[in-house]
């Protein structure tokens, strides 16, 4: 009988702990991978997933609402624990809050926040679009002695990014009398996109004395297609400070960028995930603070950012 009764309080501590030990499955939908930042925002996700023990998938929804909101679907019938959300557009996500409430599965908005307010078991962990804009424009205007007339770059127009850091580049500069926006246009955040833009205003004559790009892919571009026309007299500001960017800052092509902290928040999405599922308490709101970088603090942003 104590045999008999031993054995039994074996294989329920046996089970017992399989069930403890139950690797947690996490979501990961992602805007589009093509997107440089996305990318790091990726890497750096795949390797705290490791460090938390738990295991990710992920998704591309290849910039398409429609793919995203099918692929959150998808995450939600396979069953996993919860879901890291990179939204295609910030003003497109109540299909996927809904359903992820309604499965009772934490949700993490990661990078993009979205345009309504979050409650319960979802979280947003990132940064404040508007800030990144004015910092963006109080360092490059202070370099241009606030005079001059500006261009803008702007991202995807469904993403509250794009929208909030042109605002608030605008916002600034209507607030200086010698300082002037002569164009603007989206370039969808993509480098080749930014050259054919840019080239395109080129073109039409209209005299720019700096190109302020919602990020620092367009930037890039911006600078290729100054440099096709001879026009390196134009400073060119982005946002990101990715590797690529930051080479940019360091042979003087560009002027500015604000760094933007991929491993911050790729890192913080999974520990508020982790959280969440194991019923901790935490904030609705993560924000992670942007550094203004220019040719003379660049070096110190090397190693971070890192695909």
């Amino acid at each position: 009988m104590n045999k008999r009764f031993c054995l039994l309080i074996l294989i329920t501590l046996t089970l017992s702990t399989a069930v403890q030990a139950k690797t947690a499955q996490i979501g990961v939908a992602l805007a589009n991978f093509d997107l440089n930042f996305v990318s790091i925002l990726r890497t750096q996700m795949m390797q705290e997933l490791d460090v938390q023990g738990m295991k990710g998938q992920f998704s591309d929804a290849k910039g398409d609402v429609a793919l995203q909101v099918q692929q959150v679907d998808d995450f939600i019938n396979q069953g996993v624990d919860a879901i890291i959300l990179n939204p295609v557009d910030t003003q497109g996500v109540l299909p996927m809050i809904n359903a992820a409430k309604k499965a009772g599965i934490p949700l993490i908005f990661v990078n993009r926040k979205p345009e309504v307010p979050l409650t319960g078991a979802m979280a947003y962990v990132g940064s404040d679009s508007a800030l990144s804009g004015k910092m963006q424009i109080e360092a490059l205007a202070k370099m241009m002695n606030y005079r001059g007339n500006i261009a803008i770059l702007m991202g995807a127009l469904s993403n509250e990014e794009a929208r909030e850091r042109t605002r608030a580049v605008e916002e600034f500069v209507a607030q200086h009398k010698e300082m002037k926006v002569v164009e603007k246009q989206t370039a969808k955040w993509q480098r080749n996109e930014a050259v054919d833009v840019v080239s395109a205003w080129l073109l039409n004559g209209t005299p720019v004395n700096a190109i302020v790009a919602n990020n620092d892919e367009m930037a890039i571009g911006a600078i290729m297609a100054l440099n096709q026309a001879r026009k390196k007299e134009v400073m060119v500001a982005g946002i990101d400070g990715t590797p690529d960017g930051l080479q940019f800052i360091k042979n003087g092509e560009m002027a500015v960028t604000v760094f933007q902290d991929a491993r911050a928040q790729a890192t913080g999405a999974v520990k508020v995930a982790s959280q969440l599922l194991n019923k901790q308490k935490t904030e609705n709101y993560h924000w992670i603070p942007y550094q203004t970088v220019t040719k003379e603090n660049y070096a110190q942003f090397i190693k971070l950012n890192q695909k």
